[in-house]
């Protein structure tokens, strides 16, 4: 957040029990990998990133969302995959639900129509992990982690003296 700015992005938001698991991973994977674990806490799932707006376009997203129509689904996170161009250790999963790649394309064509700019590279769902991580893992050994997505939320991203804290300004539910 700088001034009149807010740091913006819809996600999807685990449950405690979630980012607990999740942590874990992270933990046991920063032995072999190095690297600073996501505090548990801000471990999601970005839906669409959006950076720094002012923050009036707040309002508008909060209109634009509620219209935004999906389906609940459970993500089955049974993957770990590091990215060695910004050295990111991520979870992820080996089978995409259609429930999530048509809700990150509804809410996609209802931000363009607002012109709302983000970035509309192919969708790659990852749960980052480890920040500055030195490498990858030997081997791909996720313990599978059944995540309940009956939701999604609006994220501000805020800078601490220690890294960043996210805190989900609103969120609107997924239907059956």
């Amino acid at each position: 957040m700088t001034g009149d700015t807010a740091r913006l992005f819809f996600a999807v938001w685990p449950t405690p029990q979630v980012q607990r698991a999740l942590g874990e991973i992270a933990r046991r994977a920063q032995h072999e990998c190095g690297g600073k674990a996501v505090p548990h806490p801000n471990v999601h799932l970005t839906l669409v990133f959006l950076g720094n707006l002012p923050r009036e376009r707040v309002a508008v997203l909060e209109a634009i969302a509620p219209k935004v129509q999906g389906h609940r689904f459970t993500l089955k996170v049974d993957r770990l995959e590091y990215w060695r161009h910004n050295r990111i250790l991520w979870a992820g999963t080996r089978d995409t639900p259609e429930a999530l790649q048509a809700l990150v394309t509804r809410l996609q064509d209802a931000l363009a129509g607002a012109d709302f700019k983000f970035d509309r590279r192919p969708y790659v769902p990852h749960i980052t992990l480890l920040r500055d991580a030195r490498r990858a893992l030997a081997e791909d050994r996720c313990p599978e982690v059944a995540w309940p997505v009956d939701g999604f939320a609006l994220v501000e991203s805020a800078p601490r003296e220690r890294g960043r804290e996210y805190r989900v300004l609103r969120s609107w539910p997924l239907g059956e």
